[in-house]
């Protein structure tokens, strides 16, 4: 599987346009956007993302600049991926040519293209640790608790869960009692984890940011990008979780489209919740 291994030196950098460029040719329909012209408005419905083929394309929120977007990159994800409306404004800077691909689309498209998934993944966790490192310093999650964070489950349906279960039979799902520390803050990441029973809190910084109840995982994001662990994990309750390393997710990926679409959006979820603090 190396030439799908996105943890080899040569593809630190791991998104690439021109695979970008390829999956959205291969899936999506091109058109083209005058300088000045509107793409999509805040608070509009998601239903598309577009890769940049050509041109500039501002985003602005409340009016205010906020990001441009530069030839060979993405943009309209989060929408599609969350399924809530747009939280920003992209207008043409330049004449440009945008190639539009729909939600449906997509999820038909990641099928046949799961390392785009990954680059994708590799997107969402380097804004998501830069929106943690923003939250710290700023105190937003200053006195949070249990009862007042986001709390995520069912990023994996029951069916997905006993698919999980049935691929891995050698590795069960292993106890965890009440206040037990599964993984700590700054360490290297080899597993990630899914919640088969009961509760994990997850802190930064001995802050509360996300409570992961049955179905939902945490850890993925060091296992993506091999860097240091972003947070801490502690048992909320007696817990049963699954382990899943590096090799498993590959393969994972690449031959379970549904396993890699419910990573995209749990992140894109953590993200949106993340950023709004």
């Amino acid at each position: 599987m190396s030439e799908f291994d996105f943890t080899r030196p040569a593809q630190s950098e791991v998104y690439n346009a021109n695979v970008a460029r390829l999956f959205f040719h291969a899936h999506g329909k091109s058109r083209n956007v005058s300088a000045g012209s509107e793409l999509f408005a805040e608070n509009a419905a998601g239903n598309s993302m577009f890769f940049l083929a050509s041109g500039d394309m501002a985003l602005t929120r409340g009016g205010k600049p906020l990001d441009m977007i530069k030839t060979g990159e993405v943009l309209g994800e989060m929408s599609v991926l969350t399924g809530v409306p747009r939280s920003a404004t992209a207008v043409a800077k330049t004449d440009c040519e945008v190639i539009e691909l729909n939600g449906p689309g997509f999820s038909g498209a990641i099928q046949k293209t799961p390392e785009f998934a990954l680059m994708l993944l590799a997107i969402l966790i380097k804004r998501l640790r830069l929106a943690l490192a923003m939250q710290m310093l700023g105190k937003g999650a200053a006195n949070a608790t249990i009862d007042t964070v986001p709390s995520s489950g069912g990023v994996f349906d029951e069916g997905l869960l006993k698919d999980l279960t049935s691929n891995f039979p050698a590795r069960p799902p292993a106890f965890q009692p009440k206040n037990a520390v599964l993984m700590r803050e700054g360490e290297a990441g080899i597993f990630m984890y899914v919640v088969m029973e009961g509760v994990v809190r997850i802190t930064v910084k001995d802050n509360v940011v996300e409570v992961v109840r049955v179905g939902g995982v945490f850890g993925e994001m060091a296992l993506v990008d091999q860097s240091k662990r972003a947070a801490t994990a502690t048992a909320g309750s007696d817990c049963s979780l699954m382990s899943i390393n590096r090799n498993d997710f590959l393969t994972l990926m690449k031959t379970n489209p549904v396993f890699g679409l419910s990573l995209l959006r749990a992140l894109a979820n953590r993200l949106r919740h993340t950023g709004r603090k």
